[in-house]
């Protein structure tokens, strides 16, 4: 770790939602916190990046074919595969959990964070991470209702979306004229806001999930094999997004690692209460908030790496 700022957050955050005994009004502060966090970073991003970079980013029409295919295609089989062979150790319902992360949207914040701190093609990340959740909000409860057997879902989380992530980071677009050559020659005001949203991310999923009684159901040995069998998941979509990309430059190579590999625990979360019965949804949600730490904190490593190198 290297006393890695984020690392430590992440882990202090965890620590904290699950052993501090915070009040639900203390949770919902941290949510706004959080939502606050996030749209500041999008504006950040927005006043940062030239528009021609997030114009280019777009209309990478490989790349953002590869992200959407490993995102909704590759991630699903393999969810199915690896929930198919878990159910026997972890039974049904936490196996049910593991298929369903596979077939939500990629995160947006943390792929892009994560796709700046590497070094990578930012614009790419922005959109690539906006189209996954938009795209999302209507292909992940078609999935669901066809593998799962599960009936439809609200989509109104394309309404946050559009408040938390779009609109600042056109406002953003808009104010770059006039700040965009301030902002780029201070990425620590940027990497510091990055570092503090997704600390507060981590802190509200993890306290509310606690609140919520959600890890109640789990022991000490279906925590363990769950663990091993997310942290396997993760590597294999880490490895097939990063070596299955070795036709792209390295800048774009990098969103398809940070933006293929993730899922979204801001849309996960949500989305399983409107799809799954109050006495599912803990269950079915613990597979995906222990993915999202386990992502957040290997990411973050692999991030740094690749920023001090040119592999």
């Amino acid at each position: 770790m290297r006393k890695d700022p984020l690392i430590i957050g992440i882990i202090l955050a965890l620590c904290a939602g699950l052993f501090i005994p915070f009040s639900r009004e203390v949770a919902n502060g941290f949510g706004i916190a959080a939502d606050i966090g996030v749209a500041l970073v999008f504006l950040l991003y927005g006043m940062r990046l030239p528009t021609r970079e997030v114009l280019s980013g777009l209309a990478n029409i490989r790349l953002q074919g590869s992200i959407l295919l490993a995102t909704f295609v590759i991630f699903p089989l393999e969810g199915w595969g690896v929930a198919t062979l878990a159910s026997p150790l972890l039974g049904p319902e936490l196996a049910r959990g593991i298929f369903y992360l596979s077939l939500l949207p990629s995160t947006v914040q943390s792929s892009v964070t994560f796709v700046s701190i590497a070094n990578g093609n930012v614009g790419a990340a922005i959109a690539a991470a906006t189209l996954s959740n938009i795209a999302g909000m209507f292909i992940t409860p078609v999935l669901v209702a066809v593998f799962m057997s599960v009936p439809g879902a609200d989509t109104g989380g394309f309404g946050s979306i559009l408040v938390k992530l779009l609109l600042p980071f056109i406002a953003g677009q808009l104010l770059q004229p006039w700040f965009g050559a301030w902002m780029r020659s201070r990425r620590d005001l940027t990497k510091t806001t990055d570092t503090g949203a997704i600390i507060l991310v981590v802190l509200t999923a993890t306290t509310v999930a606690t609140l919520d009684g959600s890890w109640s159901v789990i022991t000490a040995y279906s925590l363990v094999v769950l663990l091993i069998v997310l942290a396997l998941f993760l590597a294999l979509m880490l490895t097939l997004t990063w070596f299955g990309s070795l036709g792209l430059a390295r800048k774009d190579r990098i969103v398809l690692l940070m933006c293929g590999s993730k899922k979204s625990l801001a849309t996960g979360l949500p989305m399983a209460n409107a799809l799954f019965v109050a006495s599912l949804v803990g269950t079915i949600g613990i597979p995906l908030i222990i993915f999202h730490q386990l992502q957040l904190m290997v990411c973050a490593v692999i991030a740094r790496k690749l920023s001090r190198s040119h592999l």
